[in-house]
């Protein structure tokens, strides 16, 4: 049942992503189809789990400093946004589950771009108190990219993942070697690249995993799975996400940090 029913959105938003193709302006063709996967999450995923636009701070993050504009940020419903007019919002980065670049044509280029915006999130501090966890909890903030079209096959996507990760350093070192050690592994790039109706490529540190301890065993240096496939690339992301945001956990936000360096002038009276 859920297999059919996502393989049938994937068909659907295949479909739909055609109505804008005639506009004039690039902007004019992205908009709308970043805006049906925005729409697709927001009827799918979970309530803790809310959708938005904008870019994302830390207690480090300056006024005017430049900064990664996301298509669509995935962040925990309980937490504040700070509303930045038009629909754009700045988010905690503590409150951010995961981030999702549209593409209406994957490219090169592309890649390399989203590539440099999840590695600047990545690497935004998170000042987070925990006094338990269950289930899996995220390491950090993951990164996605979903494209209308692209390349027919996922090897040359992984090719260009591979390509701006060497150029720009990331991913280096090998991943551990058991399941539950990769779950607690952040990609320094991109979690997954998701072509609907040609194929996906994931980084290997969910446990949602296509390779079991017995593979890793035998090769321990693999670290993407390739699928080629017209119909489930939808629900792999649909089924990570899902995971990411149904944990149970005793986790808030050190506020402290944002205002350390903020200077203020109280009077005391007892």
């Amino acid at each position: 049942m859920l297999k059919a029913h996502l393989d049938a959105v994937e068909r659907h938003l295949l479909s739909i992503s055609q109505i804008p193709a005639n506009a004039g302006h690039t902007l004019h063709r992205g908009t709308p189809r970043e805006a049906f996967i925005r729409e697709f999450l927001q009827g799918h995923l979970s309530a803790r789990l809310a959708v938005g636009t904008g870019e994302i701070i830390d207690a480090q993050s300056q006024p005017r400093q430049q900064r990664n504009q996301f298509d669509i940020v995935i962040y925990k419903n309980d937490y504040p946004r700070i509303d930045l007019g038009g629909g754009i919002n700045a988010f905690l980065a503590e409150s951010v589950v995961a981030t999702i670049e549209v593409k209406s044509v994957l490219t090169a280029a592309e890649i390399d771009n989203a590539i440099g915006a999840a590695s600047t999130a990545k690497r935004l501090q998170r000042n987070l108190i925990t006094a338990f966890t269950s289930g899996y909890v995220p390491p950090g903030i993951l990164s996605y990219v979903v494209a209308y079209d692209g390349p027919a096959q996922a090897s040359t996507v992984h090719g260009w993942i591979k390509q701006s990760e060497t150029t720009r350093g990331l991913n280096n070192a090998p991943l551990p070697q058991t399941r539950d050690q990769r779950a607690q592994h952040l990609s320094e790039s991109l979690e997954g690249v998701f072509v609907l109706g040609k194929h996906s490529v994931l980084y290997d540190n969910s446990p949602l995993s296509l390779l079991s301890d017995a593979t890793l065993a035998q090769n321990s240096t693999l670290q993407y799975s390739l699928l080629d496939q017209l119909e489930g690339n939808l629900l792999l992301l649909f089924l990570l996400l899902t995971q990411a945001g149904t944990n149970t956990t005793g986790q808030w936000a050190d506020l402290i940090p944002y205002v350390a360096q903020v200077r203020m002038n109280p009077s005391f009276s007892v």
